[in-house]
């Protein structure tokens, strides 16, 4: 649950739930919430202890957002506090006197929830079927968590153990260890210097009395504030906001706010790690200021005109000129003043000392003789403001962005932070790379002395509340009519046909929030003979061919795309090249003539290829050494039952190096004109769009493009004769394993069985931390962050996969492996109860119900259809199988296909240097 940011600059019985009697004894008040002011369609309200209120409606999705941001993160934390907040985030999850299973109830009620712990907040949040019903549930919930959380020593005991896995995790990461590093060293006092999820010392010995004393100090109705997204009635929430969150009552005395200033930095500072690795990093880091800063706008346009691909002056620098794989980087946005930060990766086969020196001569030297030009402040500011603008369109997205600006300082410096980049001019992009990067700034490195001190000033922070006195922001965003994303109501608006014989399509027109559409476009391709020994090249293909036409560079297809407010990805496997299209109503037809051009009219530029051989060459070499990779495919290998060159081969990663490194432009380039073509494939729409010009805009994509080789698709078959057994692979200097296992059903996802084997994998361990794998591993017994099973089937082949994954520290190993092993035994040997079948039922069916109503998610199941040759009556007739289900059906279906004797288990980490308790009969891979 802690969130990492690279560039942050992540029931009918519930009617009758109720707030602890701790909280007051009274009732609500009469009164209700005050309104503040409204900002571009988003309301503020404060309650009279407190308490801050969001309202942002949104009929056009039936789905409702509740997000609960406490003003705390590991800013705030003090000495032996390393961790605090990030703790308490997960204890949050551990229950109270009236809600004892939180994971259960919002799981039985089908919501997407989590907790996330930043330098600045830690929020909570659910997304729901949007009804009275859910919206009572959501805010009771949070009301009492907040102030009547357990915070119990036995459940700490196994949490704590939980988020070591979790720090463990990260300790895995090369890329993150040395972030960290860097972020030590730039900072001598700030707590910005400390990594959120804490120190392993503070984790594993933090005692339960601090941990209830930070709880008490921080988690009160006046450090709090609350936003309801999405569809709801505005009276109705306010009424229910201030009948659960009214009455709590704050404690004495306000909180000690946090003062401490980061002095000046005077002088280069370095840091160096040295761990076991298969590539190199070097990263470099300068303080700039907070993010509520009116110079703030113009680092962030200089930091991604220094970053972006390819136009970035790193990019270029760096990745065309060969010194690295990759470079990535941002400008971080805080309360505080922050850090600009960029990281490159490096072949072990290249100077790590080139690369640091060209990174830090780019930064530093070339703005000087090479001035920002104003095509690439612009290019920075679109990229910027399309970004902003998509992600505003999904209002469970806005919910949780408005309370990052909030712990910021104020949640209307989202806005504002807007019309400062509109502003920010080429003037002010190159005062502020002059000004912050400077050797004197710079983290990386040796330590210099110098004769004279040289003390560079970041500015502290504005006051929030004079700069945004008055401030009324734009026009609200456009809404959407209301959605119901129930199969019924979906196939009822489904328009369905062929652009030509082959190649059907289904459309959804429909009014959206910000005019937003999304479209999915398959290309289907090849045979089993012609992609033989092709698997790279199919993979290669839909990167390389984006990256360049006949009438536009690389470049060229960025700056126009990001003009026309569009994310365009193209990706490619064996038979498949899919397009996903995400912009606006009136760019559409726009954006698929770009679309055109690349698929039609590809250069495979040589140069571009070698970029993107190397980067995918040194992200490979990276997993080498990595349980997370090494350990699903040693698994996947066991399953294995074709030859070397066919399109369902499982390589190793060496193998998958080797093929990449034979890659060429003509390889691909050939592959192209002998598969490729308009033949074979779909396309599906869900938006707002005209659908007629659209679909010409299609039509002439497809328009006599023929392939040469017929497209004729290749089964892959479950295959059910692989024997159990256990392979134990060794990774040297890794903090974390990986328990992965596996086992295959002849079965599609329209058996007749499979609804019933959906539930009773749900109840196993699908049903996230009130599944029965998520509470015992994590929740009773702390061995893992993260543990789980995967039921996943296919529409047309008679393949169904199990998987079961868990995280643990090495020594804890066999322990994981037993409990897993235990926990399915039970499941077959006492089936599942009448209360599990009943709320796994519900929970499944409304996560679909919410899953169903993202318009991008909707887009590819729609597409998905089209190829299995189904409508959304399909889903209609699963959901209906599984509310007639019994617990005799499930049980039934879990004895026929569950196997345990079946698993192939992997186990991957560094066990030569851990305490097991005893060692598994197993086949060691090498690395």
């Amino acid at each position: 649950m802690f969130q990492m940011k690279r560039l942050m600059i992540g029931s009918v019985w519930l009617l009758g739930l109720c707030i602890a009697p701790s909280i007051s004894s009274g009732q609500a008040k009469e009164n209700m919430p005050e309104f503040i002011q409204t900002i571009e369609g988003i309301s503020e309200y404060r309650l009279e202890n407190g308490v801050q209120v969001l309202l942002f409606p949104d009929a056009s999705k039936p789905v409702v957002t509740v997000n609960m941001t406490i003003f705390v993160g590991s800013r705030h934390e003090g000495y032996g506090e390393a961790g605090m907040a990030h703790l308490l985030e997960h204890m949050l999850f551990k229950g109270t006197d009236s809600n004892p299973a939180i994971p259960k109830a919002l799981q039985d009620r089908g919501a997407r929830f989590n907790g996330t712990t930043w330098l600045d907040r830690t929020n909570y949040y659910e997304t729901l079927n949007a009804s009275s019903e859910n919206l009572e549930f959501a805010l009771a919930l949070e009301a009492d968590r907040l102030v009547n959380s357990r915070v119990r020593g036995e459940d700490l005991n196994t949490e704590m153990t939980v988020v070591r896995s979790e720090f463990e995790r990260g300790e895995n990461s090369p890329s993150r260890v040395l972030q960290q590093r860097l972020f030590s060293a730039a900072y001598e006092w700030h707590n910005y210097g400390k990594s959120t999820i804490g120190n392993r010392s503070d984790i594993e010995r933090v005692p339960i009395d601090s941990l209830r004393r930070f709880y008490k100090k921080y988690y009160r109705p006046d450090n709090v504030m609350l936003v309801v997204a999405g569809k709801f009635d505005n009276e109705q929430a306010l009424a229910l906001i201030e009948k659960y969150f009214g009455i709590l009552e704050n404690p004495s005395g306000a909180i000690d706010k946090t003062y401490t200033t980061e002095p000046p930095q005077d002088g280069e500072r370095t840091t160096v790690v040295r761990r076991v690795g298969d590539t190199q990093l070097v990263g470099v880091g300068y303080h700039i200021p907070a993010a509520s800063d009116p110079s703030y706008a113009a680092v962030d346009v200089l930091a991604t005109a220094l970053a972006d691909e390819p136009s970035g002056r790193l990019y270029k620098a760096l990745v065309e000129g060969k010194k690295a794989s990759s470079i990535y980087g941002g400008a971080m946005a805080l309360h505080d003043p922050g850090l600009m930060f960029f990281m490159a990766e490096v072949a072990k086969d290249k100077s790590l000392e080139d690369a640091r020196q060209t990174l830090i001569e780019t930064l530093e030297v070339t703005p000087a003789k090479q001035p920002f030009s104003p095509e690439e402040v612009d290019r920075a500011k679109v990229q910027l403001l399309k970004d902003r603008e998509l992600k505003a369109a999904d209002v469970t997205s806005m919910a949780v962005e408005l309370s990052e600006w909030a712990a910021q300082g104020d949640w209307r410096l989202y806005f504002l932070y807007r019309d400062r980049v509109e502003e920010v001019t080429t003037e002010e992009v190159q005062e502020v790379a002059e000004y912050y990067l400077m050797g004197q700034n710079r983290t990386v490195g040796l330590f210099i002395p110098s004769e004279t001190s040289e003390r560079l000033e970041v500015p502290d922070r504005p006051n929030t509340t004079e700069m945004l006195a008055g401030y009324e922001g734009r026009e609200a965003i456009s809404e959407g009519e209301e959605f119901e994303s129930t199969p019924e109501n979906i196939e009822s608006r489904t328009i369905r046909g062929e652009i030509k014989p082959g190649f059907p399509y289904a459309l959804i027109p429909k009014q959206t929030r910000g005019n937003s559409v999304q479209l999915s476009l398959s290309l289907r391709f090849g045979d089993e003979q012609s992609l033989f020994g092709k698997s790279a090249a199919c993979e290669m293909l839909g990167s390389l061919m984006s990256r360049g036409s006949e009438d536009f560079t690389y470049q060229q297809i960025r700056d126009k795309l990001d003009g026309l407010l569009a994310n365009v990805s193209f990706s490619s496997q064996p038979q498949l090249l899919s397009v996903r299209i995400e912009t606006k109503a009136d760019k559409l037809t726009e954006v698929l003539s770009v679309v055109e051009s690349v698929l039609r009219r590809p250069t495979f530029d040589a140069a571009e290829l070698a970029i993107l051989k190397d980067e995918s060459i040194v992200g490979l070499q990276s997993q080498l050494s990595e349980p997370q990779a090494l350990g699903p495919t040693a698994v996947g290998r066991a399953f294995n039952r074709e030859k070397p060159g066919h399109i369902h081969y499982t390589p190793t990663i060496q193998e998958e190096i080797a093929s990449i490194e034979g890659l060429d432009a003509k390889s691909i380039s050939d592959l192209y004109h002998e598969v490729l073509g308009g033949d074979r494939g779909e396309v599906s729409i869900v938006g707002q769009f005209d659908q007629e010009p659209v679909l010409a805009a299609i039509a002439k994509i497809l328009d006599g493009w023929k392939a040469k080789t017929p497209y004729q698709r290749v089964d892959r078959t479950a295959n059910t004769t692989v024997p159990g057994q256990m392979i134990v692979i060794e990774t040297p200097d890794k903090a974390n394993s990986l328990y992965y296992a596996s086992e295959q059903f002849a079965m599609n996802d329209s058996d007749p069985d499979y609804p019933a084997l959906v539930i009773g994998n749900f109840v196993f361990g699908a049903g996230a931390l009130s599944s029965r794998l998520g509470d015992r591993v994590r929740q009773r017994e702390g061995l893992s962050y993260g543990v789980a099973s995967g039921l996943t089937g296919h529409p047309i082949d008679k393949r169904t996969s199990l998987t079961i994954y868990a995280i643990t520290n090495p020594a804890n190993r066999d322990k994981v492996v037993n409990a897993i092993a235990e926990e399915m035994d039970r499941l077959l040997a006492d089936g599942i109860t009448q209360e599990e079948l009943k709320n796994a039922v519900e929970g499944y069916l409304q996560s679909q119900q919410v899953s169903r109503a993202d318009d991008q998610r909707l887009a590819s199941l729609l597409a998905s259809n089209l190829f299995a040759n189904r409508d959304m009556l399909f889903y209609a007739r699963q959901d209906a199988k599984m509310a007639a289900l019994t617990v005799e059906n499930v049980n039934a279906a879990l004895k026929k296909y569950f196997e345990p004797k079946r698993l192939v288990i992997s186990t991957a980490g560094d066990f030569a240097n851990a305490e097991l308790a005893e060692e598994p009969e197993a086949q060691t891979v090498p690395e």
